[in-house]
């Protein structure tokens, strides 16, 4: 019987060298992982970010690691904002394979108390900015017969609630998630993948606080612990394995699916 050739060369799977990835939010912990690990394998690294100083260093990192890469100083929020996204990175490198959507946003507050243009700033930047991304450069993956992959990023509390106000983020999360099945359905027939990440609290710029030893921080993180089975919060680190299978060869027949990696959270 032969041996085909990923029972050959399994680690051929899961190689991205000499592909183009777009990543929106890159500035940011989950965005950055994925530009550094992507840029480490040999990917090309299209780094978009609203902000330039942090969207810099980012592109650095990439670079000292061997990547190729060009920053877009960029937030998706109108359809001219992905397009040029798109355009720049293709004007870069001839065109994009992947694309991570890493960009968003929360603001806790309960809807008795939260001002409505609060919550529509949430989920614009969680849902509005990931259809526009994902009609951009869908539509240049099926007009180019690309087999792309699109990364989302969504979170237990698109599964779960929670009773710290987060009537905004976890609505959002949840239309991620729908959002990545409707499309993984739609755009199966031109062999592109869409999938989502859903992590539980993992240590960032915006939940560094958790991991101080402040008593507030202190009580959050042990109250957030007890819930998670395997003991402890999230690294980002936690979450790079998933995405690097979920944008190479090793996840070709995965599509639709909301990747929980959250210390198994959703599993109690």
């Amino acid at each position: 019987m032969t041996i085909s050739q990923p029972l050959r060369d399994p680690l051929s799977l899961f190689r991205v060298a000499g592909k183009v990835a777009l990543i929106t939010g890159a500035s940011g912990a989950f965005g950055r992982a994925c530009g550094l690990a992507l840029g480490a394998m040999g990917a090309k690294l299209a780094l978009a970010s609203g902000s330039a100083a942090e969207l810099n260093k980012v592109a650095q990192e990439a670079q000292e690691l061997g990547a190729e890469t060009i920053t877009i100083e960029r937030r998706p929020q109108t359809l001219d904002d992905a397009q040029f996204m798109l355009e720049t990175a293709l004007s870069a490198f001839g065109r994009v394979d992947l694309l991570v959507i890493a960009s968003g946003l929360n603001k806790a507050g309960f809807i008795e108390k939260q001002d409505y243009d609060e919550w529509q700033s949430v989920m614009d930047a969680n849902v509005r900015g990931a259809w526009l991304m994902a009609k951009a450069v869908g539509a240049f993956w099926i007009d180019n017969k690309i087999h792309g992959k699109m990364l989302l990023m969504s979170s237990v509390r698109g599964r779960h609630g929670n009773y710290s106000g987060y009537t905004a983020y976890c609505t959002s999360k949840g239309a991620t998630d729908a959002l990545t099945r409707v499309l993984a359905t739609e755009w199966a027939q031109y062999g592109i993948t869409v999938n989502a990440i859903a992590p539980t609290v993992f240590r960032s710029n915006l939940t560094e606080w958790m991991w101080s030893d402040s008593e507030v921080g202190q009580a959050t993180r042990k109250r957030s612990q007890s819930r998670i089975p395997l003991g402890r919060l999230g690294e980002v680190e936690d979450l790079v394995g998933m995405a690097l299978y979920l944008l190479s060869p090793a996840s070709d027949f995965c599509t639709g699916q909301i990747m929980y990696v959250d210390g198994g959270y959703t599993a109690g």
